[in-house]
């Protein structure tokens, strides 16, 4: 009787796969869980937006951004992005800062020696605008044409939680939550729908930070809203949106830049070294902050109101 000896290639794919998943992939996910977790309860929104983003604000426009009143087109395009700006920081845009890794590996053109430095750079970072300007710049317009309607724009209580934060829970729930299952499919650990497609995650991400405005409560965005409204023009409303989120994202994106630019590619060859590098740190970074999101909005902010408990820092009281 014949005997046929196995191909030795023939499990050479599942080798290959294994070599590329990070060792311990549970571990890291729980590490950045940890992390989040630990975020959640450090945060003081208090700090962020008062203190930093007022004072951006104040210090950028030269006059009080809360109290004064918005006067003319040109002078609330100035106002959506600086408000923008003084937002990076706040609670609900904190995420942002998981887009560094999916940013460099989407970027691996420079890594890889290309002849248009420059160019491999940005690209990366016109992906992640792209996406993000189209759900802005969506939700800008559809804004104006409903109005009081949202319950962002809403004064009303619900079970003593105003109205406007339960849409910001809802909507960072849900933003939180695929945060979390981007960073476990980087780390393998759930299927990855954008494997072998950086671009495609780069992009996603961008949709999703600019779902940010979505249900952000952050006083100087809701002035802007309600003057975009008052105004009419959904066309402003868009433009208006896409400002504020493109203010929100620039310092995290010079920095990518700069970062990049000043080492001469050393940055993203480092972070791209071997595969599981890149997996490990947009894997973690998407965990922690999205777990960060999902306990922020929906479980500390609900305790501040009476429903479930959450430990509160002394400096929160």
């Amino acid at each position: 009787m014949a005997i046929t000896q196995q191909d030795p290639s023939a499990t050479a794919p599942a080798r290959a796969t294994d070599r590329t998943r990070p060792s311990r992939p549970w571990l890291v996910a729980g590490l950045g869980a940890a992390a989040g977790v630990l975020l959640s309860v450090l945060w003081s929104f208090e700090l962020v937006d008062s203190v930093i983003g007022d004072t951006v604000a104040k210090g950028l426009l030269g006059s009080d951004a809360k109290a004064d009143q918005i006067t003319g087109t040109a002078a609330g395009l100035l106002f959506a992005f600086v408000s923008g700006l003084a937002g990076t920081f706040t609670a609900c845009n904190i995420a942002m800062a998981a887009s560094v890794g999916p940013l460099a590996q989407a970027g691996g053109g420079i890594a890889a020696g290309s002849r248009s430095q420059i160019r491999a750079m940005l690209r990366p970072v016109g992906h992640l605008v792209a996406g993000m300007v189209t759900v802005s710049a969506t939700y800008g317009f559809a804004g104006v044409l409903l109005g009081d309607r949202l319950p962002q724009l809403s004064t009303e209580v619900v079970g003593g939680v105003p109205v406007r934060l339960i849409q910001s829970s809802v909507v960072f729930g849900v933003i939180g939550l695929a945060l979390i299952y981007i960073g476990l499919a980087a780390l393998k650990v759930v299927p990855d729908v954008f494997a072998d497609r950086p671009v495609a995650r780069v992009i996603t991400l961008g949709a999703l930070i600019g779902g940010f405005l979505i249900g952000r409560p952050y006083p100087l965005f809701n002035k802007l809203f309600h003057w975009a409204v008052d105004n009419g023009n959904p066309l402003y409303g868009a433009a208006a949106f896409v400002l504020q989120s493109l203010g929100n994202v620039l310092i995290v994106l010079v920095l990518f830049v700069l970062l990049t630019a000043l080492s001469r590619g050393a940055f993203l060859r480092a972070m791209l070294a071997t595969p599981t590098r890149a997996m490990v740190v947009t894997g973690s970074l998407m965990v922690a902050l999205g777990v960060f999101t999902v306990v922020y909005w929906d479980v500390r902010l609900p305790a501040m109101f009476g429903h479930g408990w959450f430990p509160v820092m002394f400096y929160n009281n």
